[in-house]
């Protein structure tokens, strides 16, 4: 186990079990065939970090994932992503760029949303910004509930949602992703995107 941990670092557990108990979570256990999780809480809202992987056949991939449901109370959504070759094409193709004002976040981000304004005023926090920059890949929006808690959510309830190829083991981005994930939903409160008390939560189904 000694030599493994010096040719590989410390195992997905060590630093996801590390993780949940610094931000007083849960870490789960979930085996070979579940895969492992961590729930936490951030103020009303809660944090789910987890993988899963797709098959293609002779191939698969594993992600890393964190999702957090919220009351979306205008339907704001936006999307961010790394620049990139097929950014650059469908930005030839009439794809919505949204510029945010700061040519250098501009110009290595794909951002789009359906409200300009409120994705201008999101993207204006420094805060934000710092962290997104941290995160050598991103994906990060606000989309629709899947069911991820096993039943789908109320009309109204969204996901803020992140997701990247490979399993972060590195435990100064993980714990950037997650002050990422609060900054964003305390920021979507002051947009008047989201609620910040706890009332709101009776809409969502408890974390088993």
């Amino acid at each position: 186990m000694g030599l493994l941990r010096q040719l590989f670092g410390p195992s997905q557990d060590e630093v996801w079990g590390k993780l949940s108990s610094e931000m007083g979570g849960e870490f789960i256990d979930g085996g070979f065939w579940k895969g492992d999780k961590v729930i936490a809480r951030v103020k009303d809202w809660i944090v789910t970090m987890d993988t899963y992987t797709v098959s293609t056949g002779k191939s698969s991939t594993t992600y890393t994932r964190i999702r957090a449901p919220y009351v979306n109370k205008d339907n704001f959504r936006f999307t961010i992503y790394r620049e990139n070759v097929f950014g650059k094409i469908g930005k030839l193709f009439g794809m919505q760029d949204i510029q945010v004002g700061y040519p250098e976040f501009d110009k290595r981000y794909i951002i789009k949303g359906n409200i300009d304004y409120k994705v201008q005023m999101l993207f204006a926090n420094p805060r934000i910004r710092e962290l997104i920059l941290f995160q050598p890949n991103i994906h990060f929006q606000i989309k629709d509930d899947d069911g991820w808690f096993g039943t789908s959510f109320p009309e109204g309830v969204d996901e803020l949602y992140f997701q990247v190829v490979g399993v972060i083991k590195d435990i100064e981005r993980l714990r950037s992703l997650f002050l990422l994930f609060s900054e964003t939903l305390n920021h979507l409160c002051h947009l008047g995107s989201a609620y910040e008390n706890s009332s709101s939560l009776s809409l969502l189904p408890r974390v088993q």
